[in-house]
């Protein structure tokens, strides 16, 4: 994963055309497998999750050559054989930019088609256009903000020693941090994003989680890989009796994504945060 796009041909970090009309061909499929063996998750996966991914900048022809826009959410499966690469993803949906479609309907079932084909499973896609601004809102995550929490912070590499519970009792609890940020594998370049962890089990010591969370601050990885070993960290290092994380990060060229995976829940809702 730690490999230049130029090195293995992802689009991510290189000066690509952006096509005028509709380019299928650009979407480029990221396994999903190498960076699991290399975090040792087992097989069958111990968690179920999705990866929703807003799309803020898309923009068709309606069949008499008018501009239409609307935003995207795209939900892959985290059991999907593969991810698509963000820039391919970008590029894929700009294609659009001068192709004519009936309405939105049509262009929505396309790139289900597309996307579903590419990383191998059944994705969903929804499109929805300006009428949908009244009804949106920025959310606040449930639980308890663990920010000020103190702490002894190290930024490399991902330490999950911090990890620990305390206490004798089982609570159900939801705690969240505002201050996580990794850096794209391809690219170095930072990603920052929220992340919200629900579990129950012995109460997880708030001060060593907010470290661990740091601790990413310099780890190279893609999102989805990040809230993985979150998981099987925290599982591992708690005992959690029930565990989901859910992060929720800002976007880069127009599109942000949030990868949930969780062994008790089935799905998540799609909250836009302060900073998306």
């Amino acid at each position: 994963m730690g490999r230049s796009g130029k090195e293995s041909g992802v689009p991510l970090g290189r000066e690509l055309p952006f096509p005028r009309e509709y380019a299928p061909d650009v979407l480029f499929a990221v396994s999903r497998s190498e960076t699991r063996r290399d975090l040792a998750i087992p097989s069958p996966l111990p968690f179920r999750g999705i990866d929703i991914w807003n799309a803020w900048e898309l923009t068709w022809l309606d069949r008499d050559g008018r501009p239409r826009v609307a935003t995207a959410e795209i939900r892959v499966p985290a059991d999907s054989e593969s991810i698509v690469e963000s820039k391919s993803l970008k590029l894929y949906l700009n294609s659009f930019a001068y192709s004519r479609y009936r309405d939105r309907t049509e262009l929505a079932a396309m790139i289900r088609r597309d996307l579903s084909a590419t990383v191998g499973s059944e994705v969903a896609v929804t499109l929805a256009g300006p009428e949908a601004a009244g009804s949106t809102r920025i959310a606040v995550l449930p639980g308890d903000c663990i920010d000020a929490e103190p702490g002894n912070f190290r930024y490399s590499p991902v330490d999950a020693s911090r990890l620990r519970s305390s206490g004798t009792g089982i609570v159900d609890e939801a705690l969240y941090s505002h201050l996580l940020r990794s850096n794209c594998p391809v690219t170095n370049q930072p990603d920052m994003g929220s992340v919200l962890i629900r579990y129950r089990g012995r109460p997880i010591d708030r001060g060593g989680l907010l470290e661990y969370i740091v601790s990413y601050r310099d780890h190279n990885a893609f999102h989805e890989a990040c809230v993985e070993q979150m998981f099987m960290d925290i599982r591992a290092r708690c005992g959690t009796e029930s565990l989901s994380v859910y992060a929720r990060y800002t976007r880069r060229g127009g599109i942000d994504i949030n990868p949930f995976r969780s062994d008790c829940e089935s799905s998540v809702e799609d909250l836009r945060l302060w900073r998306q």
